[in-house]
């Protein structure tokens, strides 16, 4: 049977959330997911956390706007994925829109790597800025920060990551929930969202100054909240409340056409409709697009679309990251028939963890692929490709009971000089060894992965609501689950149960149209990628979600894992 575990759900919380009007069927998923009050389901923008607790955020603002007011240049230094695209774009916009002279650069990561480094400031210098803002990077970047300040530029860092525990912060102005010392609540705003608080501080502060008296007008940087929220999902940062928030506003704005000409163009490429955005959109649809221009070629064409000024200029853009995404899909489908053959020699069974190289590996794809591996075998999974002048650099994703970037620190203090480049967070790091050194690593991480994991770490378990009670198979639930943010920390609602398989028919060559029933329930179902029929009684575990067919819309189930009854394997 599948290994199920079945979410706890206070009945105190639920009674609550009753009383305060929620839905049954919501007030148990929401309180399952640990919110025990109403208060805590913040949707009101005037209830996003005050930027006075995130630290230097004020001292950042003073810097901007003297910045503003002197007329010095500005340069916004953004990373390649789509966090970076959406907190570049954020940062221009927003500056520009209270009257700073600004531009932006953004690193090929093929030529330069990652974030702010010395080679970064001196391409960055000969635009001669006065001041360089990074967006999702910097913490990191002491050497880059000791060249900007020797070729006389100052650095304001906005940055998310956790910084280096062995080493202090660069010597620059540091706006991140993560570094030591700063109190705000909220550690889990994406490099967009800390953008986004230093520019609300930035207004502030001009205010204050009386910086839009006419003819100069105060924007209204709640037009920025549709970027914020696409690089938040994208970048699958934990939903709590903060991000939530900011999640559900930049929604809104797409759901009432107020989205901007880039993220429109986006939804058109895709074929999607802004009118029913939802959180599958930006992580699933429009986020993979953004991210294929810094996978396969350059964020800039990303970051290009999102400041586009109308749907002339941001819609040929779109349909080059649709494009480009679309062979990213191919690139990968590849790679990953390529693993499975190689890993057809290999008993993943007996391995604790997994790494793979090919030279033939796209280093813009591996992460992908190590992602795909992961969740296939449920092992830490790391996979490598060429890096140039010898050298490969991989990409990991782990899984629960493995902090990825403390493993590769042990492997590092073990085997001193094997990672010649490593960081990271729990669930995805990246690294660069030496080619010949990737037999070593190999085993060296294995080494780790047994000492860190358990047995039961390597079993998979699937977290579950339990099963939908037959009167919630409705369309107003469905639509109102399409609706709610969901996301990483705050999962969307999975539901279990056994059925009986009434009928099931072939639609679209590959996937399954089933009617089920059981426990009371009798729904439609779909199965995608299956062409094989099922056995007439399956356990499965299944989403709530819309059927749009001929302009009529109606409940479905989709199934997510399944088993036949009395199996002993999915």
């Amino acid at each position: 049977m599948l290994n199920l575990l079945t979410r706890p759900c206070p009945a105190a919380a639920v009674e609550q959330l009753r009383r305060a009007g929620l839905p049954p069927l919501l007030a148990r998923l929401y309180a399952s997911r640990g919110v025990n009050r109403h208060e805590e389901l913040k949707t009101r923008l005037a209830e996003l956390l005050p930027h006075a607790g995130l630290l230097h955020c004020d001292t950042a603002a003073t810097r901007l706007a003297d910045a503003i007011q002197r007329g010095e240049r500005l340069l916004v230094v953004a990373d390649y994925d789509a966090d970076g695209a959406t907190a570049c774009a954020v940062a221009v916009s927003g500056l520009a829109s209270m009257g700073a002279q600004v531009d932006y650069l953004v690193p090929n990561r093929f030529e330069y790597g990652y974030g702010l480094s010395p080679e970064i400031v001196r391409l960055a210098a000969e635009r001669r800025p006065d001041l360089l803002v990074t967006v999702d990077n910097g913490i990191a970047a002491h050497a880059g920060v000791e060249e900007a300040r020797r070729l006389g530029m100052e650095v304001v860092i906005t940055d998310h990551h956790l910084p280096a525990q062995t080493v202090g912060l660069p010597e620059a102005l540091i706006v991140n929930p993560n570094q030591p010392g700063c109190p705000f609540p909220s550690k889990n705003l994406a490099g967009v969202g800390v953008m986004f608080y230093v520019l609300v501080a930035l207004r502030a502060e001009l205010r204050r100054r009386g910086w839009f008296a006419p003819p100069r007008s105060e924007p209204n940087l709640a037009e920025l909240l549709d970027l914020v929220a696409l690089g938040t999902v994208a970048d699958v940062v934990p939903l709590d409340g903060n991000n939530r928030l900011l999640v559900q506003q930049g929604l809104r704005r797409m759901r009432a056409g107020q989205a901007r000409p880039g993220i429109t163009a986006l939804f058109r490429a895709a074929g999607r409709e802004p009118g029913r955005a939802s959180v599958y959109d930006l992580g699933f649809v429009l986020g993979p697009r953004l991210n294929a221009a810094g996978r396969l070629a350059d964020m800039s064409q990303g970051i290009a679309c999102l400041l586009a000024e109308d749907a002339a200029q941001a819609l040929p853009l779109a349909r080059e990251l649709d494009r480009l995404n679309r062979e990213r899909r191919e690139i990968e489908a590849d790679m990953q028939d390529q693993a499975l053959t190689l890993l057809e020699t290999v008993d993943v069974e007996e391995g604790w963890s997994l790494s793979l190289y090919d030279p033939a590996w796209h280093q813009g794809v591996v992460g992908l692929l190590a992602s795909r591996l992961k969740e296939r075998h449920h092992r830490p999974t790391i996979v490598f490709a060429d890096g140039g002048d010898g050298l490969i650099k991989g990409s990991g994703r782990s899984i629960a009971g493995l902090h990825l970037r403390d493993a590769l620190d042990r492997v590092d203090k073990r085997h001193p000089g094997l990672l010649l480049k490593f960081g990271g967070h729990a669930a995805a790091a990246g690294l660069t060894l030496r080619r010949d050194d990737f037999p070593a690593f190999t085993a060296a991480f294995e080494r780790v992965a047994r000492e860190l994991l358990s047995p039961a770490d390597l079993e998979r378990v699937i977290e579950t609501d339990g099963p939908l009670e037959p009167e919630e198979y409705r369309l107003e639930h469905a639509l109102m689950l399409r609706e709610a943010v969901w996301g990483q920390g705050f999962p969307p609602p999975l539901f279990h149960g056994e059925f009986r398989v009434e009928g099931q028919r072939l639609v679209g060559e590959k996937h399954l149209k089933l009617r089920l029933s059981g426990g009371g329930l009798a729904a439609e179902a779909m199965l995608f990628n299956r062409d094989e029929p099922l056995p007439e009684g399956i356990q499965a575990t299944y989403r709530l979600e819309v059927n749009e067919w001929n302009g009529r819309m109606s409940p479905q189930l989709t199934l997510e894992h399944w088993c036949p009854l009395e199996c002993t394997t999915p």
